[in-house]
């Protein structure tokens, strides 16, 4: 007998997975400009990803620790001390290839949805 699944939680799981999927263009893309992480996250969800601090500093750690970020810690204007993030030569090379892919996976999908709404 099949496990009655609640149809919400899974739909949250789903689209949780599917917002993984493209954070680490997005931070990628971001952090061509210096910012720490707080002003990362305050940009993102200025233009509609919101992402928690649990799953962003993590994110950038492991990015730094593959080579793609680089990171310094900057006292501005008296304040505490801050970690800037900006992308790395790899990281931007990375980048390049994951638009690209970006590019091609959208278009692909556009035609299966398309095709899909269409009765094919």
């Amino acid at each position: 007998m099949a496990k009655k699944v609640n149809k919400e939680e899974l739909y949250e799981h789903l689209s949780l997975e599917l917002r993984r999927g493209v954070l680490v263009l997005a931070v990628l893309n971001q952090l061509q400009s210096e910012q720490y992480g707080y002003s990362l996250k305050q940009s993102l969800s200025k233009q509609g990803l919101d992402i928690n601090e649990g799953t962003l500093y993590p994110l950038l750690r492991r990015l730094e620790s593959k080579g793609l970020l680089e990171s310094s810690w900057q006292v501005v204007d008296d304040a505490r001390p801050r970690r800037y993030y900006h992308i790395s030569a790899a990281g931007e090379t990375i980048l390049a290839n994951l638009q690209t892919d970006w590019q091609l996976l959208v278009g692909v999908m556009d035609g299966i949805l398309s095709t899909n709404s269409e009765g094919y």
